[in-house]
């Protein structure tokens, strides 16, 4: 079973939309289901992971809508309002639905302290009681302020995205190290190896631009705790499907095949709780 375990869709609306600037112009159209099955056929992957673009629960219940008719997608991240008193409701809710495995705010958005909000910290706390798990989206600036998100919550299942986002055209990594082994220390928190194209010079990255970056993740958290990503179709403004797959396989090779098998889709259908139609648990 491989897994991807992030990968997003929209209809693309120029408002709500408006993170995707004119510089982004491939991805200022629908991608949707259709679009991306024929990449999911290419490369063999069994299952994706939809997560939320848009902070609404209309964006929730979308991707609710798309994996309930697409048997491939195997698990929704979507978005609830944490801050709101209304939040057990909401959970409540939402707990109806299998294919909904956590949520996720984007927080590299907000200020770099957002993470320690007590509201915030509040709605968090409520997750556990419904067994949801929680996506963490940010800049590397915000790492220090995760690392004491994430000590607070020991029990909670967290997963930080695309490495949390070094600055890898300016080859940031020090600070951005020392911060992912603290959060790494947590036995809780996995990491997901996606979205790193994106962040590098998007015409001339290579594959050892991010060998580095992937050297410290692997010693840090290990082979049970890390899980690819592809970030389609974002992943689309500096390469293609096949291109991250590959950037992946090339790390990974060489390596005893249940590493590989475990970061391909293993790691994600554990921390998930993922079913598939295949009849796959974990």
């Amino acid at each position: 079973m491989t897994i991807d375990s992030h990968q997003h869709f929209w209809r693309f609306d120029p408002v709500r939309d408006a993170w995707i600037t004119p510089e982004m112009a491939v991805l200022r159209r629908d991608y949707m289901p259709a679009d991306l099955a024929p990449e999911l056929a290419a490369q063999s992957i069994d299952a994706t992971i939809a997560v939320q673009a848009d902070q609404s629960e209309n964006e929730t219940q979308f991707l609710l809508d798309l994996a309930a008719r697409h048997p491939f997608i195997a698990g929704v991240v979507g978005w609830v309002d944490l801050l709101s008193p209304e939040l057990p409701r909401r959970l409540e809710h939402f707990s109806q639905f299998k294919k909904l495995c956590g949520f996720r705010h984007i927080a590299q958005s907000e200020p770099d302290d957002f993470l320690l909000r007590d509201d915030f910290q509040r709605g968090v706390a409520r997750l556990a009681d419904f067994g949801f798990t929680y996506d963490v989206l940010i800049y590397a600036r915000q790492l220090p302020a995760a690392a004491e998100f994430v000590r607070r919550f020991p029990h909670q299942p967290f997963v930080i995205d695309h490495i949390a986002k070094p600055d890898v055209r300016a080859r940031e990594i020090d600070r951005w190290e020392s911060h992912m082994r603290t959060i790494a220390a947590h036995p809780l928190t996995m990491c997901k190896l996606s979205g790193m194209i994106t962040e590098a010079d998007w015409r001339a990255w290579t594959p050892e631009t991010f060998r580095p970056y992937l050297d410290i993740v692997w010693d840090a958290f290990g082979p049970d705790r890390l899980m690819f990503g592809s970030d389609w179709p974002v992943c689309l403004l500096a390469g293609t499907y096949a291109q991250v797959k590959n950037l992946m396989e090339d790390f990974l090779r060489g390596r005893p095949a249940a590493q590989r098998e475990a970061i391909f889709g293993a790691n994600a259908a554990r921390f998930y709780s993922l079913k598939t139609q295949h009849g796959f648990t974990a």
